[in-house]
């Protein structure tokens, strides 16, 4: 049963160079479908529980930098050549999903980000769209600064950029960039507030 639950990863790195035990516990604590050719690399100090981790195709790399909390997240690579990646003590909340699909798309989270609960992040729409037989929706990558803070529900969608220390309010869908030190809301989001900062703390 061991074995079985190695050979589900047909590559996992740690950081510094990890091991078996690291392997046996991602496992153990999360369902993990990997694919042959592809690449997890786990950082030894992150936190991974009740996570379902699934990456399809080839070449893909899925990167959990050190410190990284994530509790009961859905991970989606589907494609080749794509790579998503979460940074030093991001904290990802439950019922988020991440999904970088088709082909060499990234999906990249920051340092120090905040995701509250179901939060959904894709490069993709998942199905094509197609006008005079030509596929008019093709995939984007998302890249998402550090200290971001997406508040809960917050949908991000392809192509979009956000800046470093921005917050994304309760429900909102982002359908383009939002610059650093800002507050974006709504469905469309936009910007309703610059030159802002947050901090874990709550003070009253």
């Amino acid at each position: 049963m061991v074995v079985s639950c190695i050979k589900r990863l047909p590559i996992v790195n740690t950081s510094p160079q990890g091991g078996l035990f690291h392997r046996l516990f991602l496992t153990l604590r999360n369902k993990v479908k990997v694919q042959s050719g592809n690449t997890v690399n786990i950082a030894s100090t992150t936190r991974i529980r009740q996570c379902h981790i699934s990456i399809k195709g080839k070449g893909n790399t899925l990167t959990v930098d050190d410190g990284a909390n994530l509790r009961g997240v859905q991970i989606e690579l589907n494609g080749n050549n794509c790579s998503l990646t979460i940074g030093k003590y991001s904290v990802i909340g439950e019922g988020c999903y991440l999904s970088a699909r088709e082909n060499g798309t990234t999906l990249s989270i920051g340092e120090n980000c905040m995701f509250s609960r179901n939060v959904k992040v894709m490069t993709s729409d998942g199905h094509d769209i197609l006008c005079a037989n030509k596929r008019i929706n093709p995939a984007k990558s998302i890249t998402i600064g550090s200290r971001v803070w997406l508040a809960d529900s917050s949908v991000i969608l392809k192509g979009c950029c956000i800046g470093s220390d921005s917050i994304v309010g309760i429900g909102s869908i982002v359908t383009k960039s939002i610059p650093k030190q800002c507050i974006a809301a709504g469905n469309p989001a936009r910007i309703i507030k610059n030159n802002i900062h947050w901090q874990e703390e709550l003070t009253y």
